[in-house]
């Protein structure tokens, strides 16, 4: 298994809309997507140079800051978290664009694990 970046670091939004004025209208940044997922709920991701920040929104999203390894081996990577018998918060998924798991490390910290789909 190999890491090749940071894929993207994010954090929770309790008002997704104060966020979002924050991160644009004060720091400047510009969109690069939104994803709306119902009434004050959404995505939005940020491109900084060649890391990607994101802030979002949506129920059940309590687990706060989180930084995202990207692997060149989502299999492998899972396969041997696992056998480290690392605890997983959320267990592999996938979405249009990517997979995604969320453990935690030994402090405690939360760290997604994610492989973008090819063509993304």
């Amino acid at each position: 298994m190999t890491f090749t970046e940071v894929a993207f670091t994010s954090y929770p939004a309790t008002d997704l809309a104060a966020s979002r004025a924050f991160y644009e209208n004060v720091l400047g940044l510009k969109p690069a997507m939104v994803l709306p997922m119902g009434e004050g709920k959404g995505w939005i991701e940020y491109e900084l140079g060649s890391h990607t920040f994101g802030i979002g929104k949506a129920d059940g999203w309590d687990h706060g800051v989180c930084c995202a390894l990207e692997t060149d081996d989502f299999d492998t990577a899972v396969a041997a978290l696992k056998k480290a018998e690392t605890q997983f918060i959320m267990e592999p998924f996938d979405t249009p664009v990517c997979r995604m798991a969320l453990v935690l490390d030994p402090a405690g910290n939360k760290l997604m694990i994610h492989q973008r789909k090819a063509g993304h």
